[in-house]
């Protein structure tokens, strides 16, 4: 079993009692026990460290080289002042995760600032605790289907990671667009471990980042670039053997409005450029940017990524939102769980319905007792429903 450690910097040791009402009441040692059991789940062994000195930080990450395929550090306050650890990481050549508990680019000046960040492979912040799972997560998905970082414009926020299967090709294509509410922090590495096992199965896979609310993104530009993201893999396929005929858009919950929207988006008769999937396959989708809003959503969501309410004017809803630009012309998939608490079934449920009275190929799957991450979580009992879609979708030649 590949180790991984988990690197944990200077007052992490006061996790519990140091500003609770930032960092939570969950301690040190009972964060490295959950750090366990989540590698576990995703196949690693997994050490953890703490210091509040950075040359024993150093060392210990230097005493990695010989043991560990990852590292998951939080470095504390040093992220914001250690060129040593950034250096380190460099040298010692093991992919590491930057992790954050709180939103660091959402507090003081100086916080938001990463020395460390560019000799990481990821950054994850804001997402208290549970950003070590998916720092671990990532880097499962990583070792297992290597990816190619590649942009698709100039924004630091939009570039994708293209992964390729075995075999000569074409390749169907899996473009995969996120949740999260279209909010930062939450980003591609959402989708990562979809993106590891449609590899697997042999499609490629271009897991595509946008800007989001809170860093540059909401109405426009949230939609440009899943627009720009989709139409980029016909770039990729002039240097990847790529099957252009056989794309489909796999999106979750706010990416399922986005991967709906870029299915059935206007475009203009001479845009040659212009990548017409297959079909969608919408993981727990916000279809319905209005009945969004009506409940409430993702605390306010679908008006903080509009920027207006509907009575602010209805254009920008008609606009983003698929239910209201149906039909949409494409073949639609969606698989939903009973038990989602933050994208309720009977949302798909009325946009299904919806669709297949304007004529729209469309069919709902729904899963017994899934929840809303379980979609995305390939060792989940959902996930075959999600692989036999997608496969539904893309029908060999």
């Amino acid at each position: 079993m590949q180790r991984v450690l988990v690197l944990n910097g200077p007052n992490l040791n006061l996790l519990g009692t140091r500003r609770p009402e930032i960092y939570g009441t969950t301690s040190l040692a009972e964060l490295d026990e959950r750090c366990r059991a989540w590698g576990a789940a995703a196949g690693f062994a997994v050490d953890c460290f703490q210091s509040n000195h950075e040359g024993e930080l150093l060392d210990r990450m230097h005493a990695a080289r010989a043991e560990a395929a990852g590292i998951v550090l939080n470095a504390g306050a040093l992220t914001h002042t250690s060129y040593a650890l950034h250096d380190a990481i460099e040298a010692v050549e093991i992919p590491t995760v930057e992790v954050h508990i709180s939103n660091v680019k959402a507090r003081e000046e100086w916080r938001r600032r990463s020395l460390v960040a560019p000799a990481c492979v990821a950054s994850i912040y804001g997402r208290g605790l549970g950003g070590y799972r998916w720092a671990l997560e990532h880097l499962a998905a990583r070792l297992a289907a290597p990816p190619q970082d590649l942009a698709y414009g100039a924004d630091p926020d939009q570039h994708g990671a293209l992964r390729l299967p075995a075999g000569p090709g074409p390749h169907p294509v899996a473009v995969l667009l996120h949740g999260g509410f279209w909010r930062d922090p939450w980003q591609r590495d959402l989708m990562d471990p979809v993106a590891a096992a449609l590899t697997a199965r042999g499609y490629a896979t271009w897991n595509a980042e946008y800007r989001r609310v809170g860093a540059g993104g909401g109405w426009p530009a949230t939609l440009v670039d899943a627009a720009a993201a989709v139409d980029h893999v016909a770039c990729l396929a002039a240097d990847h053997p790529l099957d252009l005929g056989r794309v489909v858009l796999v999106g979750h919950s706010a990416g399922g409005q986005l991967a709906l929207w870029v299915a059935g988006r206007d475009r203009a008769p001479a845009a040659e450029t212009a990548v017409t999937p297959a079909g969608v396959v919408a993981l727990a989708p916000v279809a319905d940017l209005v009945a969004a809003f009506e409940a409430g959503l993702g605390d306010g969501a679908a008006e903080d990524f509009l920027r207006r309410t509907p009575a602010d004017g209805p254009d920008r809803y008609a606009a983003a939102s698929p239910a209201a630009r149906l039909p949409l012309g494409s073949r639609q998939v969606l698989v939903h769980g009973t038990a989602d608490e933050l994208v309720p079934l009977d949302h798909s449920r009325r946009y299904v319905a919806a669709a297949t009275a304007a004529g729209d190929p469309v069919s709902l799957i729904e899963v017994p007792d899934a929840g809303h991450f379980d979609v995305i979580d390939p060792r989940s009992k959902v996930f075959a429903a999600v692989s036999a879609a997608v496969d539904d979708v893309t029908p060999a030649p």
